[in-house]
């Protein structure tokens, strides 16, 4: 078969042995590879009410057919498993070597089941799995445990995912990192961690064959073509930071936890800054044409808030839009030096950066507040704008210390645990912290966000760029949004289960006919555009039927009370508010558009017509 090996591989640390599965040409067609066969094996393999942290969680990694086959953006894999943030589905995607690699290996997926006895990495050669010890790894960090796999191993070749210490410390947002790269919203790390894994090294001989090499060929130079054009030129100049000045200008830039929408000091530590005074260098992710990666180096003296338990940051720490939102307006912190060195801490710590900032904003306004104290945080003054704790109070959650023990849960437990109405605070949606958009002033984006299967995510139901178009008034709510949510969240599934980064999905005129007619390249498939389309929507409804299973129910579809009950205090949308009733009218249009009944479960027809039903799956 062309562009998959039809093989999964599944691993039993439990009683450390492993196993290959076939994955028949009808499953993989249906739900192509990256999220959807991610989501597809981790509803067939997660039984409903699985402890996050127990052995009948699987943690699940899956490749898709253009992997390996040089298609700009498609070296990429996605994880899947129980959130232990949400409780709910937790995917994530990560770009790097490791893809290539793990597809060499001869595998579409992996399976990873039980618990191990001891910390465990393993080894996986062309499919064979070997388990390694790897008590003296732990405590390292991701790019330390790679470095010492590869000696233990005698192979530079080998590509390595692994967890940090906060990972090892089950904290709820912890990543799995690979290449400098992270698999990070919803906790996967922490999953990893719990099953005592390590890491995992892979390396394969395995070419991806491909049914139409020459046409192939043809295809892919046209999409590079594109991918150098001006579809793409935002990212490859200043990339992403770019975004934090001018949110702040259109007053959508979340400061200060979501009490102000614009940035007194967004100049200090915007994008421009950030090129101007810190960039090094700018690099390609594997596979890549784009080159959107942009590294930076911090002018200052290392801080005295870091660990002795750490290894000191790299010279060059990756910063992307979120990140810098998180550690800087988030917080009201104005230093680009220590966003940049706390960055590269969230790195070597193995932890989120968009929840580890959210979770500390929440406790800088309890601080405020007056809810915790000196005695609550090892002596921090844990005010916004104070800087000097940020790194100190980054090592505590992920060793678990003082008040990290607290934050280490994410900002909806710990609010549960700190009670005295701090709930109202916390800024998060299903548990997983909200990214850098203001939704009382962009009101297709609120919807995206309440209605997210993995919770407040920016990257699944990307419809914030329907409110920066000149055809929407992006302060009105109406629920003709839902129709659009809808639409987004599709073709992003197709997006992320063919493994295509989003930053390159203007560079095609018609989205479904031409990823179809490469998928059909490398596949020799006959796909039409309708077939992907329908993909997409079964993608997106397994997902939400994986959360039913779950305990999901309507009153998780929502947004923190700060957003419903406070108007924008300042900006361009000064005054403006989101009401409880606008958000419900534009949930009940995607529950619509959707075919979903009105409380947001899916009809028993509905899953049949998809091929959802148990009878089909």
């Amino acid at each position: 078969m062309f562009g998959y090996h039809q093989r999964l591989l599944v691993v039993d640390l439990s009683h450390g042995r492993a196993t290959v599965q076939p994955l028949t040409e009808a499953t993989l067609r249906r739900f192509l590879g990256g999220v959807g066969l991610a989501a597809f094996l981790l509803d067939r393999e997660c039984p409903a009410g699985a402890d996050p942290f127990g052995p009948e969680n699987p943690l699940i990694l899956a490749t898709s057919p253009l992997v390996g086959t040089n298609v700009t953006t498609s070296a990429r894999f996605a994880v899947a498993t129980r959130s232990p943030l949400t409780g709910l589905i937790g995917d994530s995607l990560s770009s790097s070597f490791l893809a290539l690699e793990f597809k060499r290996a001869g595998v579409d997926a992996l399976v990873i089941r039980g618990q191990a006895a001891r910390p465990t990495y393993l080894t996986i050669r062309d499919g064979v799995v070997g388990f390694h010890d790897a008590s003296h790894l732990m405590g390292k960090s991701p790019t330390a445990t790679a470095a010492a796999i590869r000696a233990e191993q005698d192979n530079r070749a080998l590509r390595v995912a692994a967890i940090g210490i906060a990972g090892e410390r089950r904290v709820r947002f912890a990543t799995i990192s690979s290449d400098g790269r992270h698999a990070g919203r919803t906790g996967s790390g922490a999953v990893m961690g719990a099953k005592r894994l390590k890491a995992i090294a892979v390396e394969g001989t395995r070419p991806t064959p491909v049914a139409e090499p020459s046409r192939l060929k043809q295809a892919q130079a046209r999409l590079i073509e594109r991918s150098l054009g001006p579809a793409t030129a935002k990212y490859r100049t200043l990339g992403t930071p770019a975004n934090l000045l001018t949110f702040s200008r259109l007053g959508v830039l979340p400061t200060r936890n979501f009490q102000r929408s614009t940035f007194d000091a967004a100049e200090a530590v915007s994008g421009e800054q950030l090129y101007d005074r810190h960039l090094t260098r700018v690099v390609h992710c594997a596979s890549c044409t784009v080159g959107c990666e942009h590294l930076y180096r911090t002018l200052a003296p290392p801080s005295d808030g870091a660990s002795a338990s750490q290894p000191p940051p790299p010279d060059d720490a990756r910063l992307e839009y979120e990140t810098l939102f998180a550690l800087s307006s988030l917080l009201g912190i104005a230093d680009l030096d220590l966003v940049i060195q706390a960055a590269a801490r969230c790195d070597a710590l193995g932890i989120d950066s968009i929840s580890a900032g959210g979770t500390i904003a929440w406790a800088m306004e309890c601080f405020e507040r007056g809810l915790l104290t000196t005695r609550d945080t090892g002596g921090l003054e844990l005010r916004f704008g104070n800087g000097a704790t940020l790194l100190p109070l980054l090592d505590q959650i992920a060793h678990r210390t003082s008040l990290g023990e607290v934050l280490a849960e994410g900002s909806r437990r710990a609010a549960e645990l700190l009670g005295a109405g701090s709930a109202a605070w916390a800024m998060h949606v299903k548990g997983l912290e909200l990214p850098g958009y203001e939704p009382r002033g962009l009101k297709t984006m609120a919807l995206g966000l309440a209605v997210s299967p993995r919770g407040a995510c920016h990257n699944r139901l990307p419809v914030y760029e329907a409110d920066f178009s000149p055809n929407l008034d992006r302060f009105r709510a109406e629920a003709a949004r839902g129709a659009l949510a809808a639409a987004s969240e599709d073709s992003t599934a197709v997006l992320d289960s063919l493994m295509l980064c989003k930053f390159i999905r203007h560079c095609f005129d018609d989205f479904y006919r031409e990823t179809a007619d490469l998928l059909g390249l490398v596949t020799g498939w006959d796909v039409t555009a309708d077939e992907l389309r329908a993909a997409g929507e079964r993608i997106s409804n397994l997902r939400k039927r994986f959360n039913l299973r779950q305990g999901w129910t309507r009153a998780d579809d929502t947004l923190p009370a700060r957003l419903l009950d406070e108007p924008l205090s300042d900006g361009v949308g000064t005054g403006t508010h989101l009401t409880r009733d606008e958000l419900d009218l534009m949930i009940a249009g995607y529950y619509q558009a959707r075919g979903w009944r009105p409380d947001g479960t899916i009809p028993e027809e509905r899953l049949r017509a998809l091929g959802l039903d148990e009878a089909s799956l």
